[in-house]
């Protein structure tokens, strides 16, 4: 593990090191975003939780740590996109494409800042078992294929529900229908990609779409600390710190933790492991830590804890609400069928309910009135006749893949879902113009 010393340097270092991007950030202040005092309102709700936090309030380091995330962005990446006013932001993803498709060193005069962005990522460190990679991977098929299409919504709006980490998204203009079925896309595109065979190898499609959403996220920092006047680093820390992508990316082994410890489950089962390196491995690839990837259910719930502990409490309805109101409104099939338009209001539902069950749970309803995801009785019925469906499919895919005679066919039924639910959301650009940012439409 990286010493808090080393990790504070790195912090600092990003001033001189991406002058361009960084050379106006202030890294010895503390956001108003990030909440240390016991007395802060922060992102954990319910007693028990706020218990804990008081308890890790006390730790110094741990703290410490967490102070230096939230100001961390992705170092190989932002170098790569502050090249931007040299080389447009067409021609930089041209040569990260062409350096994944064919490997950086048929890229002509490729910069130092692609070579060294390609050879981190292709870099898998000794803390990661690639096996278990693997096999994650295929355990995790079934979920992606029939899970995923009703949740992938609802998970989405989740992000959204902090002011201080969901501005980036809302500055960017995603709170149109047409940018919210894009985002939601892209994310559900990355997801999907990473969870079929060989996707995470070095040339794969999820090795690539990691790439890509990497460089998405420096080219929003990038764009932001330039250009817009309504970021202020003393308030929101830099955009989309590193530490913002974890609730992301591990979120699936992080509601499979919790749910161990309400049970009282200190072990993960086998394919449970495989499944939380294959989360590891994903979010390595996006650029993550180490220390922000544990590998047991206790690990798990302790750096969620951490994150949402000192992420301070805040909705702001011009950004959360704008931004859940534009995903849940949007329409998702790729077609206006009588078919995907039936989809579409069932999921709708369906996602409705499991982001008040995830996400809102305690709540006396008041922030999903102002969020504008107030349920209604057919929510609740479309979901409990869904949950039927979907749970019964995944345990019979679930059995299936245990059965030798069957486990081969089984993979390849859902190898061919997959790859239709990604022709369903059609090609992802992972990109973002700052012409098109809300800012810049307004001015």
């Amino acid at each position: 593990m990286t010493s808090l010393e080393e990790l504070k340097a790195k912090v600092a270092a990003q001033k001189t090191r991406i002058p361009s991007l960084y050379g106006k950030v202030d890294f010895s202040i503390t956001p108003e975003r990030f909440a240390d005092q016991p007395g802060d309102e922060s992102s954990l709700r319910g007693a028990a939780a706020i218990a804990y936090r008081q308890k890790f309030l006390a730790e110094h380091e741990t703290v410490e740590r967490a102070r230096a995330y939230t100001m961390l962005g992705d170092t190989v990446a932002d170098a790569y996109a502050a090249l931007m006013p040299q080389y447009g932001f067409k021609r930089l993803i041209g040569m990260l494409t062409q350096a994944c498709d064919l490997g950086v060193e048929t890229v002509a005069d490729a910069p130092a800042e692609l070579v060294a962005f390609i050879h981190a990522m292709e870099t898998v460190p000794q803390w990661l078992n690639m096996d278990l990679v693997r096999e994650g991977a295929r355990a995790s098929r079934n979920g992606a294929a029939n899970l995923s299409p009703f949740v992938a919504r609802g998970a989405f709006v989740a992000t959204f529900m902090n002011k201080y980490s969901a501005l980036p998204m809302a500055l960017t203009g995603t709170l149109s229908h047409e940018s919210a079925v894009r985002r939601i896309k892209e994310t559900a595109t990355f997801f999907s990609t990473t969870a079929l065979p060989g996707a995470l190898d070095r040339h794969g499609s999820g090795f690539k779409a990691a790439a890509m959403v990497r460089l998405m996220h420096s080219m929003v920092r990038f764009n932001i600390l330039r250009a817009s006047s309504k970021w202020d680093v003393s308030v929101y820390g830099i955009p989309v710190p590193q530490v913002d992508q974890m609730p992301a990316g591990t979120i699936s082994v992080f509601l499979l933790a919790f749910k161990m410890m309400r049970q009282g489950r200190t072990n993960f089962t086998a394919e449970e492991r495989a499944v939380v390196e294959f989360n590891r491995y994903r979010c390595y690839l996006l650029g993550l830590p180490e220390e922000l990837l544990p590998d047991t259910p206790q690990g798990i719930y302790n750096a969620m804890m951490v994150y949402s502990g000192t992420l301070r409490a805040g909705y702001d309805n011009e950004t959360c609400g704008a931004l859940v109101r534009a995903t849940m409104a949007a329409y998702f099939p790729a077609d206006r069928s009588l078919k995907s338009r039936i989809f579409n209001r069932l999921e709708k539902s369906f996602a409705k309910v499991f982001f008040h069950r995830a996400f809102l749970s305690g709540d006396d309803g008041s922030k999903a009135q102002q969020m504008g995801v107030v349920l209604r009785p057919v929510d609740k019925l479309v979901f409990v006749a869904l949950s039927l469906f979907v749970f019964s499919r995944l345990g019979l895919y679930a059995l299936a893949m245990q059965l030798p005679g069957l486990a081969a066919v089984t993979d390849r039924i859902l190898i061919a879902k997959l790859n239709r639910q990604l022709a369903g959301y059609g090609h992802a650009e992972y990109t973002t113009d700052s012409s098109k940012y809300k800012e810049a439409r307004a001015a």
